[in-house]
């Protein structure tokens, strides 16, 4: 029998690889991918998509348009605000301030801390997200060690560590407005959406949620609004602010009329719609008294791309909202560590295996050489 030429072993090789569950990139975008911010920006509908244009800059930089990152750096707790009785307006110059400035902002999102408006940390940007900050304006860090005695946690409290507190059992009421709706999404719908996102966090800690029709009354009062709506922090429109939501005892979540709010990926077409659930179990973590988190697997990471789902809690959701209210005696920790730990092995064996059959298959093509 001949002996291979190095092509056809090349292309052995490709075969073998394919034939893996190995995560292949492709050009093709599936219609339920979350978009990017450059997608974001064909779409038309990013509050901040005129950021595209401080691409690269860097300290020393003055290009038009770094006044108003100035103002959305402000606005989420990453420089002293421009416009702000005590502070100068905010120019386009890239100084010294603003430097600092994306560095803690890239710190706290977990990007790659370069000091400069990268591709990555310019899409984090322009990406849509929650309106509360993630530093400053009354959030406090908190960072432990986990239980597991490795990993640390990356989850926030509102300053002071505010919570509901109440005679035992706590149960706290919530009510979803009659009138604050979206007219394409049918008020069953909604509730049941609602429904869901507040059991998760029942699942994890020793508070109840109790639905009521009596609004006014409720614990915790949900409506959509537009624009100004009256708590001093106006929406924006399609792709900015998503919704916002006051720490304990306060109640209110409020959530961005303008949006496109979906509750089934599979039946919706828009480009630009966002997980009504994901954003509902987000800002649930807001009532209850969590600030934003720095992981980006976290339902309290800030952001949230049009067409993601992320309403599932992780480890770090859960050891913060327990450090407030305490854990669920009927769930414990440890199946999800065991799950993550679980993956993580899967993870390193099957590329030890791939590791060792690329070695074997360059073996041979060497020898043919």
């Amino acid at each position: 029998m001949s002996r291979l030429g190095p092509l056809v072993l090349v292309q052995l090789l490709v075969v073998l690889l394919l034939r893996r569950p190995f995560p292949v990139a492709c050009l093709h975008v599936a219609a339920d991918a979350p978009m990017t911010a450059t997608e974001q920006r064909q779409d038309g509908a990013a509050a901040w998509r005129s950021f595209q244009q401080l691409l690269d800059a860097r300290r020393g930089s003055h290009v038009a348009g770094l006044a108003e990152l100035k103002r959305y750096l402000a606005r989420f707790g990453y420089m002293p605000g421009g416009d702000a009785a005590g502070h100068d307006p905010p120019t386009d110059a890239f100084d010294a301030h603003m430097e600092a400035a994306v560095r803690r902002y890239q710190s706290a999102l977990s990007l790659p801390v370069t000091g400069q408006l990268d591709s990555a940390t310019l899409d984090r940007i322009m990406a849509p997200r929650c309106g509360v900050g993630d530093n400053g304006h009354g959030v406090t860090a908190s960072v432990s060690l986990s239980a597991t005695g490795g990993a640390v946690s990356r989850f926030t409290f509102f300053k002071g560590e505010p919570r509901w507190t109440q005679p035992d059992p706590l149960v706290l009421t919530y009510a979803i407005s009659p009138t604050a709706t979206v007219d394409y999404l049918p008020p069953e719908t909604v509730r049941a959406v609602f429904r869901r996102a507040f059991a998760r966090w029942a699942q994890v800690i020793p508070v109840g949620f109790a639905e009521t029709d009596d609004y006014d009354a409720a614990d915790v009062r949900v409506g959509f609004y537009r624009g100004g709506h009256g708590d001093g922090i106006p929406f924006d429109g399609p792709l900015g602010v998503l919704g916002h939501a006051f720490s304990p005892k306060n109640g209110r979540l409020h959530l961005d009329a303008a949006e496109r709010w979906a509750v089934d990926m599979d039946a919706e077409t828009a480009r630009s719609a966002v997980d009504l659930e994901s954003v509902a179990t987000h800002e649930i973590g807001h009532v209850l008294g969590l600030g934003h988190s720095s992981s980006p697997k976290a339902v309290m990471y800030p952001s949230l791309s049009p067409r993601q789902k992320k309403a599932e809690l992780t480890v770090d959701d859960i050891e913060g909202v327990q450090w407030l209210y305490g854990p669920n005696p009927g769930f414990s920790l440890s199946s999800l560590y065991q799950q993550d730990t679980s993956m993580a092995m899967g993870t390193s064996s099957w590329l030890a295996g791939s590791a060792n059959l690329i070695c074997a298959v360059l073996v041979m093509l060497v020898t043919q050489l």
